[in-house]
């Protein structure tokens, strides 16, 4: 992409980043602290031709606004730059807090939630939304009791709009930095919590390259069970974990002793120099903090289905606009509130578990070693290759096989047609919940096949692949430091759309993370993968072999070239591979409960089926 380009892409995020209409004196002086130096006149010329071009529209004098065209443009134009972009948002959040807890006065960072209620849904006894979000403030559950809230009514409508602002864990890294200390987000994820012990981390995303928040990532249908952690003390929460220098420890202790006093805390861990911290090792000089995510409360209204949107980190906030929860969520006039429960200045959760043996497997190594047990032959066409496992009721399997087989008739240069139904063994869950196994070919077999060819191959990024005109990717997350495929977070959260849109569920029509594109571009699951430029020939010899027997391989790319907008270190090359996961993200887009585990082992690939 060239210089232009990229300048073009920073006045569309400028403007994005205001709530109003911007001018081109505001631009100018944005991009001079982002190292453009651009006059009015340079900066107007570019306006201009975003206008031209559907970006951005006039709004009177007043300036700027970006629309709905402009935002998917700002979104999916420079993908390889925004998987870097989010961390540095958080860095400059951090940056930004300015939080005084002695008087109680500044600027900390909030999350913004939007969520839709009607007015029946206002009025219910039981699970009623405002009374559960209430519940769970109650609970302790939250980094701070204190939020911000504005309703609307929506016009034509019994349903009205809540806007609710939490305080994000953020916050606290920003207080740290004004302290002087360091801290450092290394990981947003999941933890496991038995008893009201939390357990440990059973899924991690890194901050450092990926187009979604990690914590965003986890808010899909199933992964978090917080209404179940206050219900019965056992779940799955959201969380973060950042590291800090071990020499500031007790002075770190100290200022969350004075936040907890004013109602900011969270710490679900802490551990000492080395120590490792609810799975996750610790570096000897350094010393973990587990956080739990500030948007916890709300994950409780997408456990129930409704429609709402999370925006992580979003934006600043004075805490003296910020009120107990208690007294600003209130029911309807006509409504009771006999099931409220107080605020409680403590969490629910006990001490976290503190077991040696606890660990957090992180993908990577997991599938190196799988890639070791690849001994499939091009020329032959035998061998083994590294499959993935989904499980489905017994009683959809042939209804998922008819899927499987339309997606693949709609896409056949981007899908593999092969598969192998697999009995569960005896005694599984799967086998006592009467499911049925769909193995399918993982993308990591090409690594696999390369590298025992002698050609270091390296997965670098899962992404979401969008297949108009012009491929392009719209996210990314990096292989590296993920407990888990990327591929199953785009699939939990409703992002695919392999089957064209009349296929879809309603249910996956009117998810918030749905957005099927305007053109009806379909977006699938794709992977990039680098070699070293040195082995390219060799490398494409191998791939297209591959392609020949219907493995997908959509593009090799040549030194220094962006990969479909994505991009590989400076002296590699890199190659797009199709993912086995796009046939059962088909059966999920139909409204089908599906089961889905990326990378689960290898088989013969004679022994399977063809669609």
């Amino acid at each position: 992409m060239s210089e232009s380009q990229e300048k073009i892409i920073e006045i569309l995020r400028i403007i994005n980043e205001y709530d109003k209409p911007v001018g081109a004196r505001v631009v100018s002086k944005e991009l001079i602290n982002r190292g453009y130096d651009l006059g009015e006149r340079t900066i107007r010329y570019h306006m201009q031709i975003l206008d031209e071009k559907g970006f951005t529209k006039k709004v009177g004098y007043s300036g700027r606004e970006l629309t709905n065209y402009g935002k998917l443009q700002l979104k999916n134009g420079l993908i390889y730059d925004h998987v870097d972009f989010v961390f540095s948002k958080f860095e400059e959040m951090i940056y930004q807090t300015d939080f005084d807890y002695k008087t109680k006065k500044g600027n900390l960072v909030v999350n913004v939630s939007s969520v839709t209620l009607k007015d029946s849904e206002l009025d219910k006894k039981e699970k009623n939304p405002i009374e559960i979000m209430k519940n769970v403030f109650s609970s302790g559950l939250h980094i701070s009791p204190y939020i911000g809230l504005k309703t609307r009514n929506i016009e034509n409508s019994d349903s009205k709009e809540y806007l609710i602002r939490t305080i994000c864990g953020t916050t606290i890294d920003g207080i740290f930095l004004k302290k002087g200390i360091p801290s450092l987000p290394i990981y947003g994820g999941l933890i496991k919590v038995k008893n009201y012990v939390p357990q440990r981390f059973t899924e991690l995303i890194s901050y450092k390259k990926t187009s979604i928040t990690p914590i965003n990532a986890f808010i899909a249908d199933g992964m978090t069970s917080v209404l179940d952690v206050i219900e019965t003390g056992n779940g799955v929460i959201p969380a973060n974990f950042r590291v800090i220098p071990k020499d500031s420890l007790e002075k770190t202790k100290a200022i969350l002793g004075d936040l907890n006093k004013i109602g900011i805390n969270g710490v679900i861990s802490i551990g000492e120099a080395g120590e490792k911290v609810l799975g996750i090792n610790v570096n000897e000089s350094m010393a973990g903090i587990a956080i739990i995510a500030g948007i916890t409360p709300l994950c409780t209204l997408k456990e129930l289905d409704y429609p709402i949107e999370m925006k992580i980190s979003d934006e600043m906030a004075s805490f003296e606009n910020l009120k107990p929860a208690h007294n600003v969520l209130k029911k309807r006039k006509n409504s009771t509130n006999k099931n409220s429960k107080k605020l409680q200045k403590n969490s629910i959760l006990k001490p976290s578990a503190k077991e040696k043996e606890l660990k957090v497997s992180f993908l990577l190594s997991k599938a190196w070693n799988l890639i070791q047990n690849v001994d499939f032959d091009v020329e032959t066409c035998e061998g083994n290759l590294i499959t993935n496992l989904s499980y489905v009721d017994k009683s959809d399997l042939e209804e998922s096989i008819e899927i499987m087989k339309k997606s693949y008739k709609l896409s056949k240069r981007y899908l593999s047609p092969y598969y192998k139904i697999i009995e569960p063994e005896k005694g599984t869950k799967y086998h006592e919940n009467n499911k049925i196994g769909i193995a399918t070919i993982c993308s990591l077999s090409s690594d696999g096949v390369l590298i025992n060819k002698g050609i270091m191959s390296t997965p670098k990024y899962g992404g979401l692949l969008e297949i108009g005109k012009n491929p392009f990717f719209t996210e990314l997350i990096s292989y590296d430091g993920s407990s888990i495929d990327p591929h199953e977070i785009f699939i939990f959260k409703n992002m695919t759309y392999v089957l064209n849109k009349n296929n879809h569920d309603e249910n996956y029509l009117n998810n918030p993370d749905y957005n099927f594109d305007i053109n009806g571009s379909k977006k699938i699951l794709a992977s990039i993968k680098e070699v070293p430029f040195i082995a390219r020939d060799k490398t494409k010899e191998i791939l297209e072999g591959m392609e020949k027997i219907k493995l997908p391989i959509f593009k090799i790319g040549k030194p220094r070239e962006l990969v479909y907008n994505a991009k590989v270190d400076t002296y590699n090359f890199g190659f797009v591979t199709g993912s086995g996961l796009n046939q059962i993200a088909a059966i999920k887009e139909s409204g089908i409960d599906v089961d889905i585990k990326a990378v689960q082992g290898t088989i013969e690939i004679d022994e399977m089926e063809l669609l």
